[in-house]
């Protein structure tokens, strides 16, 4: 440990200080600082995805909402225009926002009170038929309709989910690599790996904390000629 010589004032002699120099390590002298790469669940990260779940929980209730407040509206317009005027194709939109959101369970629920509604506006609205067949009929066709869209509508919605939870996964996988594109301080004699913050560790445990990857043990060639050498089992 060397020693600083302090300041010598008039009359003084020198007097060694007893302060140490700072000693710099090996390891720090021969290797830059490990580069801190961003971590997959930061709170920011956290924070928006709460974000993210509120608004689309937000979304569905306005839509389910507006689904339901829209159908005895189209049922009020069917009842005051009659008969002449035909406004079913406008159920498409309750019952196609119910499927986009919830799913076809949910869009059948939607597609029965919509053609329930149509019957009960069709039936005031002073429209005779020769035979209750034709009513029931019409109101089946109408379900039948309904539930086509409701099905079709909750497969796009399905398909469209699926494709954005993949894209995610992909997103999360290339965060991962570039984690491990980061610079990394290795040491030259037992390959450990200094992490973030500053600990050395055994290099599968590393990249096992940054990644998915997982890691078995066996000989190579070489060095299972080694070991059997040494353990006198083969000759040299």
């Amino acid at each position: 440990m060397l020693q600083r010589l302090s300041y010598r004032p008039p009359g003084r002699p020198f007097e060694p200080s007893l302060e140490p120099r700072r000693s710099i390590a090996v390891g720090d002298r021969t290797s830059p600082p490990a580069a801190r790469p961003t971590r997959l669940s930061s709170p920011r990260s956290v924070t928006y995805k709460e974000n993210y779940m509120k608004t689309q929980m937000h979304k569905k209730m306005l839509g389910l909402f507006g689904a339901l407040l829209l159908i005895p509206i189209l049922g009020w317009i069917d009842w005051q225009t009659g008969y002449k005027l035909n406004f079913f194709v406008f159920y498409f939109i309750p019952i196609s926002i119910t499927a986009w959101f919830f799913g076809i369970e949910s869009a059948i629920i939607i597609s029965i009170i919509s053609s329930l509604v149509w019957f009960i506006a069709d039936k005031l609205s002073g429209h005779t038929y020769s035979s209750n067949l034709y009513l029931v009929w019409n109101t089946s066709i109408r379900l039948v309709s309904f539930m086509i869209i409701g099905w079709s509508v909750s497969k796009v919605s399905f398909l469209f989910r699926s494709e954005e939870k993949k894209t995610e996964e992909l997103q999360k996988a290339l965060s991962e690599i570039k984690i491990l594109e980061a610079f990394l301080s290795i040491c030259c004699v037992c390959k450990k790996i200094r992490n973030e913050d500053g600990k050395w560790q055994q290099i599968e445990t590393y990249i096992s904390n940054h990644s998915e990857t997982k890691f078995s043990h066996s000989y190579c060639p070489e060095c299972a000629k080694k070991a059997m050498q040494e353990a006198g089992l083969i000759e040299k």
